[in-house]
């Protein structure tokens, strides 16, 4: 990790900020247009070259600009550099927490949206480590959140980027365009076709985005949807919405499946509307609030007239944005108190197991595993103890610790897909981190996790089989043994 020079740590009495971080730890001048060489190192830019005057005003329009409150809460103290994955990876003051914060701060001084500023925005995974390290409890995920809404809105991206972002958002929050893909995908992994592209490297060199997206995607199994309703096995103890999600349904159904049988052997009637669509993560997490907000209104009410008690996400990036539903429909007044009363039954599926305490019994696991902490389920929605607690509760298992568990894995929704070289960096740094726990299975609570992982794991030589937190409590319940959890890999290709 890169060193700082920071002083010392201010204590946590010391008043508000300005989120301006130290002159010292600010970049030093360097040629306009410089950019990060290959191994991360930036050349640095001056605050000036950074906020380089553009001729489209200031940054922030009135509609929810980031707020300057929040901004001030920073003191600059340095706890957040060593937890956020690109000031590991380029050691740049401006792609760190707080030199993002020092930006946002300008911006509401009255300096433009430049192309450098945006740069910087764009850069950062939203991870949310900061806000687990800041001693102070500054609010960084709203202000990002707020920041690239407004970016969305007043920015003009480069024609590439545009029509990038453009294809993503039109294919990835819709299950049903995913799912035409499975037929084509199917083929094009089974006919050996995917093995030999990635033996030739053709893609990497003509369409580096299109290389990511084969090297994330995963070995696809033929699995049955789930009915729209599923029973309590024995006294019911809850009626359970559950979301199938769009990358959940499309590429890992198995886990939507093994979710269901858990509940429903926990005493859990499980409802799955088949109209339900996204829940607008994505769309929130990159600033596109208007699309979120339209995601948000079809599934609640979707949801809202089926008597739930609870609104089950067995997605980490899906749970963090649905329990952020009554901040983003707040200002709706048709929508706010729905939208309150739909958050405060959404559970991550560990969160309500626990809540409601096992019932079915757990058969031995005689194996190891290494747990790894999606961002959005650990950092965002603070959610550690329970997926931890569940596996410690299966006899004969072993949970390993994955070091530098803070660091993200470089999915972080679609910005391995806009971001594929940095993020290959990162996903190669959390393969070895869990290579190295030696453990036989790693276990996480994410899609994109799950991929990220699998791909990095494979440029690294390494093997290691691949399981959701569902499939290891499924395994366990239907006394399945270890060799059904370890045929789970998606194998390698070479």
């Amino acid at each position: 990790m890169p060193e700082t020079t920071d002083p010392e740590p201010l204590p946590l009495d010391t008043p508000r900020g300005t989120g301006t971080p130290p002159a010292e730890a600010l970049p030093a001048p360097r040629v306009p247009g410089g950019a990060p060489d290959r191994l991360g190192t930036a050349s640095a830019a001056s605050t000036t070259d950074v906020l380089r005057a553009a001729e489209s005003g200031t940054a922030f329009d009135g509609h929810h600009p980031p707020s300057a409150d929040l901004v001030s809460d920073c003191v600059h103290c340095g706890f957040c550099l060593t937890t956020c994955p690109t000031y590991v990876l380029w050691g740049e003051e401006m792609d760190s927490p707080r030199g993002r914060i020092h930006l946002i701060g300008q911006g509401l001084s009255g300096e433009p949206l430049s192309d450098s500023m945006v740069g910087h925005f764009d850069n950062c995974l939203g991870c949310m480590a900061c806000v687990t390290a800041c001693p102070s409890g500054v609010r960084y995920d709203r202000l990002i959140e707020d920041t690239r809404a407004q970016v969305e809105r007043r920015h003009q991206r480069g024609t590439r980027d545009r029509a990038l972002r453009a294809a993503i958002f039109a294919l990835f929050p819709y299950p049903k365009r995913l799912r035409l893909l499975r037929g084509p995908l199917r083929a094009y992994q089974s006919l050996g076709l995917q093995r030999l592209v990635e033996r030739t490297g053709i893609l990497q060199r003509l369409a580096p985005t299109l290389a990511t997206l084969d090297s994330l995607a995963p070995r696809l199994r033929g699995v049955p949807r789930p009915p729209a309703r599923v029973r309590a096995r024995g006294e019911r103890r809850a009626v359970v919405g559950m979301l199938t999600g769009c990358v959940q349904s499309a590429f890992f159904p198995d886990v939507n499946s093994a979710t269901v049988r858990v509940l429903a052997a926990e005493g859990c009637e499980v409802l799955i509307p088949p109209s339900q669509g996204c829940c607008g993560a994505l769309s929130m997490h990159n600033g596109r609030r208007e699309e979120a907000r339209r995601f948000a209104r079809q599934l609640i009410d979707t949801f809202e007239r089926t008597g739930m008690d609870y609104f089950v996400v067995n997605a980490a990036g899906c749970g963090s944005s649905l329990k952020e539903y009554g901040e983003l429909l707040a200002d709706d007044p048709e929508w706010a108190g729905k939208a309150a009363a739909f958050t405060a039954k959404v559970r991550d599926l560990s969160e309500l197991l626990v809540e409601l305490g096992p019932v079915a019994r757990r058969h031995p696991l005689p194996m190891s595993v290494a747990y790894h902490d999606a961002c959005h389920l650990g950092h965002a929605q603070g959610v550690r103890a329970q997926p931890r607690a569940l596996l410690n509760g299966i006899p004969e298992l072993e949970v390993r610790p994955i070091a530098e568990a803070e660091i993200c894995c470089g999915s972080a929704g679609v910005w391995n897909v806009l971001n594929p070289e940095p993020a290959a960096e990162l996903g190669d740094r959390k393969a070895d981190a869990v290579l190295a726990t030696g453990a036989e299975l790693l276990v996480t609570a994410n899609p994109g996790c799950l991929m990220q992982v699998a791909a990095a794991v494979r440029r690294r030589g390494g093997v290691i089989a691949l399981a959701h937190t569902a499939h290891v409590l499924d395994a366990s319940i239907r006394n399945l043994g270890p060799s059904s959890l370890l045929t789970c890999p998606d194998p390698p290709r070479r």
